[in-house]
């Protein structure tokens, strides 16, 4: 620890706050094998971190953000995270609610969220932290309030370009306020939050969906990517078909090279943050290699990324899977050279593809317009012929193979796992 970090922490800790170290973060382990079907701490949600300028307004104020967790458990967690800052980032106050869907919160739900015991927390540059349990039933597809006071904030802030409702209030700590203390504009970043735990009653495992604006479902509204839909099926499948789906989406992420500081990390820089950590986590699903086409690389180029983003996960212990890339007639990613590239490197996945991973997903030929494969289908393109329309990210979530997922064995015959929690 830096003298200064060292002078930051005994400041920090004589007035109450909690101060976290900026080792890595620890994920929320499976139990032992001979009680792996006991309760567990999973990843019921998460957001996949980039860069990003803060947001006007941020700091001295509090966001409120309204995430859908996948898990059902009577509490919950908090992973908060300034890995991309350059300075200490305070979290002055922070609580969890369950949502009435938009700024609002079901009354009588609140919960404060501490942080070693402390209502605040400081994080060091490149840290992450995660909060102490918090009693809040959490519920499978119903949304959850996290409200973050942020005294100041830093000119860099971790943060994902969101498909999810988050809004800002006035000035002050709003963190138990109302829908009234927050304006109707919904920001177009969700900040510093980036998973929600929740301690589960029986394991229920996951599938990390990772990718680019395709996996985060540019072109559709909240809720409507691919991954939100094959949630939803693996959710309400029952037994031990049912999983959670885990988003790890970056717009304008690339396979081989960064594109930019608002792009995110590559999905091998960031496979511990967004992989390994996930609590519960034992499949992924790599849909990526659109902008890297763009960007000129080689269909061999790309092959030689897909193997040793497969290796890279098979030796973590996750069943890995790849996809075929969507059609695209847009800009660079449609010129006569892109188009070849990416019918080499999809005949490259549907051939080989499966000698590398557990298995492969045909996207590409889900949504391509059977009279004109380079092109989206019409009703599958939401208008700039590279993005999805809702329909289109369904078509998707179809052509993924439920069956050939890990599932959750703790689950079977059981149709759900009840919550029992007093003072719900």
């Amino acid at each position: 620890m830096s003298s200064a970090l060292a002078v930051l922490v005994a400041l920090t800790c004589s007035v109450g706050i909690a101060v976290a170290t900026s080792g890595s973060y620890r994920p929320a382990t499976a139990t032992a094998q001979t009680d792996a079907c006991r309760p567990a701490w999973l990843t019921g949600w998460q957001a996949a971190a980039q860069p990003g300028p803060a947001l006007p307004g941020l700091g001295g104020a509090t966001v409120r953000m309204v995430v859908h967790p996948q898990v059902t458990g009577s509490e919950v967690r908090l992973r908060l995270s300034n890995v991309y800052g350059t300075t200490p980032l305070e979290v002055g106050a922070a609580t969890a609610a369950r949502s009435d869907g938009a700024a609002g919160l079901v009354v009588g739900t609140a919960r404060p969220v501490p942080f070693g015991g402390q209502q605040a927390v400081v994080i060091p540059p490149g840290g992450e932290v995660v909060s102490d349990a918090v009693p809040l039933v959490a519920e499978a597809g119903n949304p959850v309030a996290v409200s973050l006071f942020l005294p100041v904030v830093p000119q860099v802030l971790t943060q994902h370009v969101a498909m999810q409702a988050a809004y800002l209030s006035g000035r002050g700590d709003a963190t138990f306020g109302d829908a009234g203390a927050f304006g109707p504009r919904q920001l177009p970043s969700s900040v510093v939050l980036t998973a929600l735990d929740v301690h589960a009653p029986r394991p229920v495992n996951s599938v990390v969906a990772v990718g680019d604006s395709i996996t985060d479902g540019m072109g559709a509204a909240a809720g409507e990517s691919w991954p939100d839909v094959l949630g939803g099926r693996l959710v309400d499948a029952g037994g031990a078909g049912t999983m959670a789906v885990l988003g790890a989406g970056i717009s304008g992420n690339r396979l081989l090279a960064d594109n930019g500081p608002q792009q995110g990390d590559v999905p091998l820089t960031r496979f511990d943050r967004e992989v390994t950590a996930a609590g519960g986590a034992t499949d992924v699903v790599l849909h990526i290699g659109t902008n890297d086409i763009a960007a000129g690389r080689s269909a061999a180029d790309i092959a030689a990324g897909l193997q040793q983003f497969a290796e890279r996960a098979k030796a973590t212990g996750k069943r890995v899977f790849l996809t075929t890339v969507t059609p695209s007639e847009a800009g660079a990613h449609g010129t006569p050279a892109a188009v070849a590239v990416r019918q080499e490197l999809n005949a490259w996945v549907r051939e080989h593809g499966a000698g590398y991973a557990d298995g492969v997903f045909d996207f590409a030929a889900a949504v391509a317009d059977p009279a004109h494969p380079s092109r989206l289908a019409a009703a599958y393109d939401a208008g700039d012929g590279l993005h999805l329309s809702a329909a289109g990210y369904r078509a998707l979530a179809g052509a993924v193979d439920p069956a050939v997922f890990t599932g959750s064995p703790c689950l079977a015959g059981d149709p759900s796992a009840r919550v029992l929690v007093a003072n719900r």
